[in-house]
């Protein structure tokens, strides 16, 4: 039996929404006001079990050298890495524990070998320089002999400067970036036009729930308050808040409460929508990601199954596209006809050097073996990797190479286990990758045992309702049942039932 960890948009009809809602729009969503229902608060104990539970599976960060606390909800993370992703990537974890309301990160950032300030900085102009989406910004780049890396210049948004930053931290031997760029505006924004821009993307996230969230825009500067589920779901309402015309974004307001994922809470957010409100949401969306912003790209919508058509230059957006698309609200399915016409002069012999640099700077990919040729557009990656995380993480560097129109990933890998994934953690999803289908992880626990780690994983995610999830397992296989308010968390259920040790999931959840 294989397992149904399958992309979103591979969902066959029979998964569809099983109830004919009532089609709103979004004006008359009202905020859904309640008063909390009386729950036992969060031992921290358990928190930090949990949490470290989660660092322990996790493929790219190390477990042995961090240490976990935690006092009321607020975890505290200490010990080193060496790199700055993993550091971050051990908040965001953290972040996805029910009952975390926020983390302080203390993990100090020690790379395994020193870089001069001159090989740093040319290491970190060429990484910004390669990518296909910050290839044209004008970045300053400025390097201490501590690892830390300062930027300055000017973009067009705030999405294009975390961008950058977000490329400069993916260079072995940052150990810190200071974010000096600034945004140049288009225009000048009326408060209630960016207050309404807001409204509208907290609304239309799949990962956000917004019933509790109340916005207000000052002069520019924008005010989250009220309470959401999860300390992840705290710093992705915070993203969603910087569109066009914001100054700042203050969230001390917005709270973190365990009760926060009350089924009557999101009732109306995920009711039916008209294929022409998904197709606009769809369009904002991918305006709002400079990966893909600066391409026309053709939307279509009928009963809920997305079709995203026309033409770009590089495969990191087609692959941003489809993303960005998955995480909209109402979204059934998503079939995926954008063509890859690379502009680029680069012959292939250039290509293929652009992405061994890109591979040997990267901290995931930096020792692995892999051998890079390219011919007529098409990047081969042939050798050995340790994971399948890595085995991603290579092929994700080709695609942001410029001039690559397609990828032939043959990487073999030493120690196949399965990933586990979560949306708040990972930037992509390793069901798009066609050599991951059909993976199985080694039965290693007895069904009874499964079933019992499934549940309590689920107890502890904060984006399911173990209450409406039935799971057997039958040998080694988990079947789950009962019903979900979304795609995210019917998704979310099948990656606790494979961290529970699940070899493979059917997933029968039926999303209403």
């Amino acid at each position: 039996m294989q397992a149904t960890s399958i992309p979103l948009r591979h969902h066959v009809a029979g998964w569809m929404l099983t109830a004919a809602l009532t089609i709103i729009t979004l004006a008359a969503i009202p905020h859904v006001s309640a008063a909390p229902p009386p729950f036992s608060d969060v031992a921290d104990p358990d928190i930090i079990k949990h949490v470290e539970r989660e660092i322990r599976f996790d493929p790219a960060v190390p477990f042995d050298p961090l240490d976990v606390s935690s006092a009321k909800g607020v975890v505290t993370l200490t010990g080193s890495v060496d790199n700055l992703l993993a550091k971050e990537r051990a908040t965001r974890i953290a972040q996805t524990v029910r009952g975390v309301r926020s983390v302080v990160n203390r993990i100090k950032v020690e790379p395994d070998k020193e870089r001069s300030v001159e090989d740093l900085r040319k290491a970190v102009k060429d990484a910004l320089l390669y990518d296909t989406a910050t290839e044209s910004y004008e970045i300053d780049v400025v390097a201490d002999g501590a690892g830390n890396v300062t930027l300055g210049g000017t973009v067009d948004s705030w999405q294009e400067r975390e961008l950058a930053e977000t490329v400069t931290k993916s260079v072995s031997g940052v150990t810190g970036v200071g974010n000096n760029i600034q945004v140049k505006h288009p225009s000048v924004r009326l408060d209630p036009e960016i207050r309404n821009d807001i409204e509208r993307k907290l609304f239309w996230d799949t990962l956000v729930d917004n019933g509790l969230i109340v916005v207000r825009v000052d002069n520019g500067k924008v005010f989250l308050s009220g309470t959401v589920g999860s300390a992840a779901e705290k710093e992705r309402a915070e993203w969603d808040a910087w569109v066009s015309g914001v100054k700042t974004v203050d969230s001390s307001d917005l709270k973190v409460e365990k009760w926060a994922r009350d089924e009557a809470l999101r009732k109306n957010k995920y009711a039916t929508r008209s294929d022409l409100q998904i197709r606009e949401a769809v369009q904002d969306a991918l305006l709002a990601d400079p990966r893909v912003s600066a391409f026309k790209l053709e939307i279509k919508a009928s009963k809920g199954w997305v079709t995203l058509q026309g033409v770009v230059d590089n495969l990191a957006a087609r692959q941003a596209a489809v993303r960005d698309a998955e995480n909209t609200v109402g979204v059934l399915g998503i079939t995926n006809l954008i063509k890859v016409r690379p502009l680029t002069k680069l012959d292939d012999a250039e290509i293929a050097a652009n992405i061994r640099n890109a591979l040997a700077r990267n901290p995931y990919t930096e020792g692995d073996e892999i051998i890079v040729s390219v011919r007529k557009r098409v990047a081969h990656l042939d050798g050995v990797v340790d994971s399948y995380f890595e085995k991603a993480e290579a092929e994700n560097v080709a695609f942001r190479a410029v001039g690559v129109a397609r990828v032939r990933n043959n990487l073999k890998v030493l120690h196949p286990e399965m990933i586990v994934e979560d949306p708040y953690v990972y930037s992509w999803s390793i069901a798009e990758y066609p050599w991951y289908e059909g993976v199985v992880s080694i039965r290693k626990k007895t069904d009874s045992r499964i079933r019992e780690d499934i549940k309590d994983e689920m107890m502890w995610s904060p984006f399911v309702d173990a209450d409406q999830v039935t799971v057997s397992v039958l040998d080694g296989v988990a079947i789950l049942s009962g019903t979900v308010d979304s795609w995210g968390e019917f998704r979310a259920a099948q990656e606790n039932a494979f961290e529970g040790g699940a070899i493979s999931v059917v997933n029968k959840l039926k999303v209403e």
